[in-house]
């Protein structure tokens, strides 16, 4: 059984190759901060720090998905889903000048799904 951790919508992907022409390749950080720290974030490749501290959920669409490991401690549950909305956050993600914010909808992994990506551990 091939689980994904982290999905994309078809509206993300609009966005993310907008961005893709603009800044070329691309990566996404999820933090557990206050404010918009605890909403995904869009950087070109490599300008984020990746630490210790961080953990790689998956590629979605070429572009590698970080969390903090402290935060996916409270998604470890649930399958995330990059989506985009309409209305500007207040974060330095790549997104945020075309009036528009990467968000993460989630639900929860089945019972089958969490075994399997325990055997997959």
């Amino acid at each position: 059984m091939d689980i994904k951790k982290i999905l994309i919508t078809d509206a993300a992907i609009e966005v993310v190759d907008q961005l893709k022409d603009r800044f070329g390749p691309l990566m996404f950080h999820q933090s557990g901060g206050c404010c918009d720290g605890s909403s995904p974030m869009c950087f070109e490749d490599g300008d984020f720090k990746i630490g210790d501290s961080d953990i790689l959920l998956g590629n979605i669409y070429g572009c590698p998905f970080y969390m903090s490991k402290d935060q996916y401690e409270y998604w470890k549950h649930t399958q995330l889903t990059l989506d985009v909305t309409s209305g500007r956050g207040s974060s330095f993600s790549l997104e945020i000048p075309m009036g528009v914010r990467f968000l993460i909808r989630s639900r929860l992994f089945t019972m089958d799904e969490l075994e399997s990506l325990e055997k997959e551990s």
